[in-house]
């Protein structure tokens, strides 16, 4: 009897263990059903401008509560759309990378409201070595001949002038290439800025008047700058010459003794009357 008591009080221990666990592993499953959402991901590396289709995006789990702003939950919204930054695989797909409904792929899916895209031919020396890359900022130089007045020196090295025409301009591409997280330089033969239309007419109109450079710049430097550019005169630092003034007064001091010998003349002269006739005679 003492046997079959203690194998009955055996086996209701491990029911109610058992019952414990599943209990236990129900609520669980529960909690942890209600802490996790499906988000849209990248399913392999998006270039920017990319046209997104159902092969480059997948649904995985992700925690509720770290789930980032913006991300986006049903993939049904995100078939077609245009991405305006690149996306790694992995990284979910935000509403933020994407541009609005509509939007065609390409180049012009990325330029800002309000801006061009304009291409100027550029070599390695042009294209400061090829580290002018997508995402990357330039200042723009012309070196052209500067107008002089009739008065100045119109020798043709006294004209020349360097001088900072834009600031900032983003480029957006070089060649075909847009691809923003590449950092190795590359020596193209074109670039491709965004500026706007008012920028866009100086760049066009100082490539047709003289010869462009890019200057890399700080991404993060806001500061402009105002310069009187560069001449050959400033660059050797050769006095300014000024021309003479002093032979309109040289003019005007040959005037007043003109006039002060006519009024001298004039007073050693004498009338002579001789018969009928009166002549003045001055000495």
């Amino acid at each position: 009897m003492r046997n079959v008591r203690a194998i009955v009080m055996l086996l209701v221990a491990a029911l109610a263990g058992l019952a414990a666990v599943v209990l236990a592993s129900r609520w669980m499953m529960q909690q942890s059903s209600g802490s996790v959402t499906k988000v849209v991901v990248a399913a392999t590396d998006i270039n920017l401008g990319q046209r997104l289709a159902p092969e480059f995006v997948k649904a995985v789990d992700w925690p509720r509560d770290s789930l980032p702003p913006g991300a986006l939950t049903d993939q049904k919204l995100i078939d077609g759309r245009v991405t305006k930054s690149s996306v790694m695989r992995g990284e979910p797909i935000l509403e933020s990378k994407l541009t609005p409904i509509g939007t065609r792929g390409g180049l012009s899916a990325v330029i800002a409201d309000g801006k061009r895209a304009i291409t100027v031919r550029v070599n390695d020396v042009v294209g400061v070595a090829g580290f002018a890359l997508p995402g990357s900022f330039v200042d723009i130089i012309v070196n052209t001949q500067k107008d002089t007045n009739k008065g100045e020196n119109n020798s043709q090295n006294e004209q020349s002038i360097s001088k900072i025409v834009l600031e900032k301009i983003l480029v957006l591409a070089i060649a075909q290439e847009v691809n923003r997280d590449e950092t190795k330089p590359k020596v193209v033969n074109a670039v491709t800025l965004e500026v706007s239309p008012e920028e866009a007419e100086k760049l066009d109109l100082a490539r047709s008047v003289g010869t462009l450079s890019l200057v890399l710049r700080n991404q993060i430097d806001p500061h402009p700058v105002d310069t009187a550019g560069a001449t050959k005169r400033s660059l050797l630092n050769e006095p300014v010459l000024k021309a003479a003034v002093a032979a309109p007064v040289v003019v005007k001091a040959v005037q007043v003794v003109h006039r002060l010998a006519e009024k001298k003349i004039a007073t050693n002269c004498v009338g002579v009357i001789s018969g009928m006739q009166q002549n003045q005679e001055c000495f």
